[in-house]
C-alpha cells in the first residue's frame, strides 16, 4: 500500500467523528467523498483497501479511465467538478451523484440522458453561496428558482446542495458560508417541492471539513488529507 493513506485516511476519519460528536450527530450521518483527482488508480485501490467507499472526480474523462480500472471495486462515484453540458451523456453512465448542477440547460441535458438509459440519476445543486464570479454555482437568490424547475424533470432526483466557499486559511472564516447553505437548504425543504429530497449538504474540504460537519455537511470532499499534496 502506497506510504502514508491508511494513517491519514485513519487521521480524517476520526476528525469526522470527534466533530459529529460535537455537534450531537451520528457519525454515520457523513460521508466521505475521497477526492481522487491526479490521483493515480494505484494509489486510489489502496484508499480503496483502507476503507474508502466514495469517491470524487472533477474531470470526466479522467475519472473514465479510472472507473475502467476499478470497475470491480465496490464504491460510489461522484462528480464534483465543473460539469459541460456536452459531457452530461458520459456523467450519467459514470456517477452515482453529481454534485454540481448549475442551471437549467445542464438539468434539462442530464434528464434527457438519463431517460435515454433508463436511469434516474442522484443529483446536487451547486450554490455560488458566496457570489465570487470565479466560482461555479447558481446565485443564492435564484437557487429556488432552479429547484422549482428542475423538480419536474422526471430523471432526476434532487438530493439536496453543494458549495465551495471562499479559501481562508481560518476554517472559522468560512463557518457562515456553511451555515448560509443550511439555511438555504431549510427554506427549499419547506416549500415541499415534488421529487426534492434536500438531505444532502455537500460541503467541507481538507482544511475545513470539522467547521463543515458542525454546521450540518453529510458530504465532505477530502483530497489532500488522503492523498497529499499533488505534484
Amino acid at each position: 500500500m502506497p506510504e502514508g493513506i491508511e494513517s491519514r485516511l485513519k487521521g480524517v476519519t476520526d476528525q469526522i467523528k470527534a466533530a459529529a460528536a460535537r455537534s450531537g450527530r451520528d457519525p454515520n450521518s457523513v460521508r466521505l467523498v475521497a477526492v481522487s483527482k491526479t490521483v493515480s488508480a494505484d494509489h486510489v485501490l489502496a484508499a480503496i483497501q483502507a476503507g474508502v467507499t466514495d469517491l470524487g472526480e472533477n474531470y470526466v474523462q479522467e475519472a473514465q479511465a479510472k472507473i475502467r480500472a476499478l470497475g470491480d471495486e465496490n464504491v460510489s462515484w461522484h462528480f464534483i467538478g465543473h460539469l459541460q453540458t456536452n459531457k452530461a451523456k458520459h456523467a450519467v453512465r459514470l456517477f452515482d451523484l453529481i454534485h454540481s448542477v448549475d442551471s437549467v440547460k445542464l438539468a434539462r441535458e442530464l434528464n434527457k440522458r438519463s431517460a435515454d438509459l433508463g436511469k434516474v440519476q442522484n443529483v446536487l445543486v451547486q450554490v455560488n453561496i458566496s457570489g465570487e464570479r470565479t466560482k461555479s454555482g447558481i446565485e443564492t437568490d435564484l437557487a429556488m428558482d432552479l429547484v422549482g424547475q428542475m423538480a419536474h424533470l422526471e430523471n432526476l432526483a434532487i438530493c439536496g446542495l453543494m458549495t465551495m466557499p471562499p479559501y481562508f486559511n481560518a476554517p472559522e472564516k468560512v463557518r457562515p458560508y456553511f451555515r448560509a447553505l443550511r439555511n438555504l437548504q431549510g427554506l427549499i425543504r419547506n416549500e415541499h417541492f415534488p421529487n426534492v429530497g434536500m438531505g444532502d449538504l455537500s460541503m467541507g474540504m481538507s482544511g475545513d471539513f470539522e467547521a463543515a460537519i458542525e454546521e450540518g455537511a453529510t458530504l465532505v470532499r477530502i483530497g489532500t488529507a488522503i492523498f497529499g499534496k499533488r505534484g
